[in-house]
Formats: structure tokens, C-alpha cells, sequence
């Protein structure tokens, strides 16, 4: 037998009292006494209530939801950023909804969508390609939106990131300093703007700092998966290359691991920087030097900041940057 639908109204008749009563109490408004908001909370808790956060939506205009776009939810380091904004959300009273989007610029539009649809009053976005079909639909939306952990280099869209080009500088001239002077960059695609105008503008930079004339064949632009690391790992060495500066963990991973399988020896013969210090840093051997981000703080700043453009707060930054920093564990000299 179907289980009927518990409303407000049967909360309100069961507990003798009005149905703003028993909705001060489900919203935790102070001003019921306590006698009556216990009688109402042993009712809700008798007839197994749930408050209908749609109904609740259409009355306030607001459905207390945030939209999460997510573009791999396997990778750590989008985990990571989520668990920061999942927190902050909760602090907030905010629920969120995650969305996988496959790193697909048809499938974002789509998860996009979806969440709109739900009535979300906001979305952090955490697609590394913020595509011009993208903000479109974003403006027509009228609603707030931050990126997280990501960037756009027009700064159309308010957002949470460190420096990836002054991080990319400083990994990339660490290496050159210690003799490397063929120092590949191994990256994500190049139509996302991290890669394109931030980790590419600074490996350049580290280069004409070091006096070391920039070479493209010993850019590598992949995707991040931890075979293609592996892959990679021959055709790296054939140029004379002795280190990379790597995109993301899982890449740096596979690449690190496909280079001691082939024999050759990390750091002494080659050495790997990678980019965002997930857990990956720590499970290979041996552990990978990185940049290090923030990523619970970057999260959580991130929904900070939503929060405060979905109720017209003053944000004192809106594309807000972080600090980073190098550590130096096994996989450099």
C-alpha cells in the first residue's frame, strides 16, 4: 500500500497548533515556547514529517539548494573542493546537488540545466572550460555562480584559485636550477584557460627567467588519466628531457610509475613536480614533490562567497586567490 504524503497540515491538526507554528518550529525560529515546539517535534517525529522543500521554495522564492558541477567525481583533487564547500553548506543550511559533467562541454550544458530546472538559487562550477555557451546560459539564468579551483581568464564570473602561472613559474625554475635544463610541461588540453594562460604563461616565463629558449614539442598537452601518464612515460625521455612539471596528480602518477617500470631511476636520472598534492603524492614511490594547494579552503571560500551573492552581501573580492606553496618529497633531487 502506497504510503500517503505527510503535510503541514496534518502536523498542525495532530499538535492542536497553527500551521506557522509548527513552521517557525521546522525552521528553528526561537520565538515558540518550549513546551509547544517539543509537542509539535514529538508529532513530526510520530507521523515521520518531512518538510517539502520544493512547496517551501515556491513560497520564499528560494529552495535553500546549491548546484555543484563537478567534472570528474573520481578525481581527488574535485573531491577534495567539494568536501570544503559540502561543509560550509551545511553551516549555512544550504543542500547541495552534485553534478558529474564528464568534463563534456554538450554534458556541462545539460547538468547545468538540470540544476536550474530544480530552482538551485546557485552553482559552483568546477569545469576547468568555461565555455562562451556556458556563461550564456549562466547570464540568462540571473543567478549567482563561482568557480572554484578552477579559472576564467576574462574574469567574467566570480571565482576561487590560487596563482597557476606564478606556481608553475616558481615549480618550473626550482627544476632548472638544479641542472635540468630540458624541462617538458605536461598538461591538460589547451583549450582550458588553467592550462592555456596560466600554467603555459608560466612555464614560459620560468624559462626566459633561466635563459633557456622555450621549446613546444616539449609541451605535452593530454588528458589526465593515470594510463596516458603512463604512456607517456617513453616518448618524454626521447627529446633529452630530464623533468616535468605535471598538471595533475593522477597524470604525474602514471608518469612517474611508467618511468621506474621502464628502469629509469627517479629523481637521479628524471625528475617529477606535479601540481596539487592530493593523496596521489603520497601513495607512489617515491612521493612526488608538488605544488600545494588549499583545496578544503578553496572549496569552502568558494561556497562562502555564493552564499553571499545569493543574499545580496557584499563580497569584498570577487575572484579571490589563495596561497600556494612547493613541497620537496622523493621525486626531485
Amino acid at each position: 500500500m502506497e504510503k500517503q504524503t505527510v503535510t503541514i497540515y496534518d502536523v498542525a491538526r495532530e499538535a492542536a497548533v497553527s500551521m506557522a507554528t509548527v513552521s517557525r518550529v521546522v525552521n528553528g525560529n526561537p520565538n515558540v515556547k518550549p513546551a509547544t515546539r517539543q509537542k509539535v517535534l514529538d508529532v513530526i517525529d510520530r507521523l515521520d514529517y518531512r518538510p517539502n522543500a520544493v512547496a517551501r521554495g515556491l513560497a520564499s522564492k528560494k529552495t535553500t539548494t546549491v548546484g555543484v558541477v563537478i567534472p570528474d567525481v573520481t578525481n581527488a583533487y574535485f573531491a577534495q573542493l567539494a568536501l570544503g564547500i559540502d561543509d560550509i553548506a551545511t553551516m549555512y543550511k544550504y543542500n547541495i546537488i552534485l553534478a558529474n559533467s564528464d568534463e563534456n562541454g554538450s554534458k556541462e550544458l545539460q547538468v547545468v540545466n538540470t540544476l536550474l530546472a530544480k530552482q538551485v538559487d546557485g552553482i559552483i562550477f568546477m569545469g576547468n572550460k568555461i565555455s562562451d555557451d556556458l556563461k550564456s546560459e549562466f547570464t540568462r539564468a540571473q543567478m549567482p555562480v563561482v568557480i572554484a579551483g578552477s579559472v576564467d581568464a576574462k574574469q567574467d564570473l566570480p571565482s576561487v584559485s590560487i596563482d597557476y602561472a606564478a606556481a608553475t613559474k616558481e615549480a618550473v625554475l626550482n627544476q632548472i636550477n638544479r641542472g635540468n635544463k630540458s624541462v617538458a610541461l605536461v598538461t591538460g588540453p589547451m583549450d582550458q584557460s588553467i592550462n592555456k594562460d596560466y600554467r603555459l604563461k608560466g612555464y614560459k616565463e620560468a624559462l626566459k627567467e633561466a635563459g633557456v629558449t622555450f621549446d613546444e614539442k616539449l609541451v605535452f598537452e593530454t588528458d589526465t588519466s593515470y594510463n596516458t601518464g603512463y604512456n607517456l612515460s617513453e616518448k618524454i625521455q626521447a627529446n633529452g628531457v630530464s623533468a616535468a612539471f605535471v598538471g595533475d596528480d593522477e597524470l604525474a602518477a602514471g608518469l612517474l610509475n611508467g618511468l621506474t617500470d621502464r628502469g629509469v631511476k627517479v629523481p637521479e636520472e628524471f625528475e617529477v613536480t606535479t601540481t596539487n598534492d592530493t593523496k596521489y603524492t603520497e601513495i607512489t614511490r617515491p612521493k612526488m614533490s608538488s605544488v600545494t594547494q588549499p583545496l578544503y579552503d578553496i572549496g569552502a571560500v568558494a561556497m562562502r562567497l555564493l552564499t553571499k551573492l545569493m543574499n545580496n552581501e557584499e563580497a569584498d573580492e570577487e575572484n579571490i586567490v589563495l596561497p600556494y606553496g612547493l613541497i620537496k618529497r622523493g621525486s626531485t633531487r
